[in-house]
């Protein structure tokens, strides 16, 4: 029998959540559903993300409502897009054996009117962010007179990301008497007040310490130099195969950079921030759940709300600003019970910072060494070994190619062909790691790192010297930001990302830097190329193309400003939007098939 029926879940429920693997309920479900079951307390939980909250009151809520009624009987508030979607998904998911249940997501980047009609067919429960909440009260389109109960969930992060007056202005449409269930990871005293201001004499639990991590999550800090920061970063996640992680910094222009450089490196990586348009937060977003990316390189802004499963690492590229923000970011790994490990990459003067953050979480950091080339390589050939001995073999597909295949190896022995097998990808780490210099930074010699700080961490382009600058008729209203362009040019053009300089995308056109020996190149490459139904053109920016400070270009030998086609004249600039999409290899970096771009003796990461 599962556990969650002597919690008082009724029997369709029961059956639903155990189809969705619901075997036993964590701690923080198990400690409030019988609490909020009776509908009677206001209520305060603060647990870590990853715990389980949703199911915590999404379950108490299907058994309390009246879905005979088709009017808003329970709120849901929430900070983000992401975790509305997800809240909506999962209590349709625990109803799905219950008849006449009707729950509405209501966020920003979306249809208003798709939402309104959902609203105007009858609901129960509304899951939604404020602001757009907000937009949907103000039209006078939702009744909340019989709302009965109100549910903050991620309190913390909704009054971190300034929502403190739209929920003001939302809760005063809704009854006195209503319940309110508040859950947070942390207790600042913004959460303390709001919880004051609405609810009476709320009953509170605490999972473990008020403001600590997760104790299945491991912290680990690497100190380094800050020149060698984006190298120390890199041979970390070399040294995790099999890593699927966030990578998070402080702002959003290190955020695209950083991605910018891991994926002329060859890794699988994208950014996500706060300039991302939603179309092409969704399209990252999907990339990273379908596990098409490795490295989804964030904010903490941006990736609020993130709820993927089966995250292994959180890595700190840059220590956030509040203290309290480093419990949200290592809580996206070690979800549902799950172990993970949260790494900061740091400078010495940076070592008061860690204490500080243990202090909060309490726990103690592990204190750990860049690993060394040979590390690297170690780890990287026993994890190739492994992926052989546990790979699935379609006997069926493979039967036919066996007899060539057997006589292509009939002169090898099995020792010789072992060897040579494991040596294709290790051959590329051995290369790369040669002679590789130790990133280890002594922590005595903190104030020497100082002057460092301000030092890029990460490869920029070259000097004026070796690249040329090139002008592209493609920008961000064509759905492009960097990564997407870099790959959309290594594809057309067949030149290694990494060669590629400095991108730099305006609204309606680009410039981009490449070696002056790739230029005819590259250029060949678009020769005759179309997008979406109109001409690319490439030209070399002193030539024949300049920027104007207005946002727009001119052509310097008379031709039209906000010349979209290369041909007719326009009075502006024609909006067309879709973008290219990006296939998982653009840029020079693979999929997790392992198909190789060839990178002219690059060394090739392979995930």
């Amino acid at each position: 029998m599962n556990p969650f029926i002597n919690l008082g879940i009724r029997h369709d429920i029961v059956n639903a959540i155990t189809e969705l693997g619901f075997e036993n309920p964590t701690p923080i479900q198990e400690q409030s559903i019988p609490v909020l079951l009776t509908g009677s307390n206001d209520f305060v939980g603060l647990a870590q993300t990853g715990t389980g909250k949703t199911a915590a009151f999404g379950l108490p809520l299907l058994e309390l409502l009246d879905f005979e009624e088709n009017f808003p009987q329970a709120l849901v508030l929430c900070p983000t897009r992401e975790l509305c979607l997800q809240i909506t998904n999962d209590i349709k998911n625990y109803s799905k054996k219950m008849s006449n249940v009707h729950v509405v997501a209501v966020y920003g980047g979306a249809s208003i009117s798709d939402q309104l009609r959902q609203i105007k067919r009858g609901v129960q429960i509304v899951v939604a962010t404020p602001g757009r909440m907000l937009d949907i009260i103000n039209r006078n389109a939702i009744d909340f007179s019989r709302v009965k109960y109100v549910v903050l969930d991620e309190a913390d992060e909704m009054l971190n990301m300034g929502f403190q007056e739209d929920i003001d202005n939302i809760l005063s449409t809704t009854p006195d008497e209503k319940k309110t269930w508040l859950f947070s990871a942390t207790m600042p005293a913004e959460v303390r007040r709001i919880a004051k201001k609405y609810m009476t004499d709320p009953y509170e639990l605490t999972m473990g310490t008020k403001n600590t991590g997760n104790a299945n999550i491991e912290h680990e800090y690497y100190v380094v130099r800050a020149r060698d920061k984006y190298a120390a970063f890199k041979r970390i996640v070399d040294f995790n195969p099999d890593i699927f992680g966030i990578v998070f910094c402080r702002t959003k222009i290190e955020t695209q950079d950083i991605a910018e450089a891991l994926i002329k490196d060859g890794y699988n990586a994208d950014s996500l921030h706060g300039d991302l348009s939603q179309q092409q937060r969704d399209k990252v977003m999907k990339r990273y759940r379908e596990r098409s990316l490795q490295l989804l390189i964030a904010t903490d802004v941006a990736a609020r709300g993130i709820d993927v499963n089966d995250v292994t690492h959180v890595i700190n590229y840059s220590l956030p600003d509040e203290i309290e923000n480093y419990t949200h970011r290592s809580g996206r790994t070690a979800r549902a019970g799950k172990t993970g490990v949260s790494i900061s990459i740091i400078n010495a003067k940076e070592l008061g910072k860690i204490r500080q953050i243990e202090r909060v979480i309490g726990k103690k950091f592990a204190k750990v060494d860049i690993p060394t080339g040979f590390d690297v390589c170690e780890k990287q050939l026993f994890s190739i070994v492994h992926k052989i001995h546990n790979v699935q073999v379609n006997e069926q597909q493979i039967e036919q190619y066996l007899p060539r295949i057997m006589e292509e190896f009939k002169d090898m022995s099995k020792e010789d062909f072992i060897k040579r097998f494991a040596s294709i990808e290790f051959n590329i780490f051995l290369d790369y790691y040669k002679n590789a210099p130790d990133l280890n930074a002594p922590v005595e010699e903190g104030r020497r790192f100082e002057r460092d700080g301000d030092r890029s961490s990460y490869p920029r382009s070259g000097g004026k010297s070796e690249y040329t600058r090139l002008f592209i008729n493609l920008g961000s209203v064509d759905e492009f930001n960097r990564g997407d362009l870099l790959g959309y040019i290594c594809n057309q053009s067949k030149i290694s990302g990494r060669s590629v300089g400095k991108i730099d995308v305006k609204g309606v056109y680009s410039f981009f830097e490449v070696p002056h020996a790739d230029v005819d190149k590259v250029t060949a490459g678009f020769n005759g190329a179309e997008f979406k139904g109109r001409p690319v053109r490439i030209e070399i920016a002193g030539e024949g193309v300049s920027e104007r400070r207005d946002g727009g270009y001119q052509r310097r030998e008379g031709g039209y400003r906000g010349d979209r086609t290369g041909g007719e004249r326009r009075d502006g600039f024609r909006n067309n939007r879709g973008g290219a999409e990006r296939d998982g290899s653009g840029g020079g970096f693979r999929d997790f098939s392992g198909k190789r771009r060839e990178e002219h003796g690059e060394r090739r990461r392979r995930f």
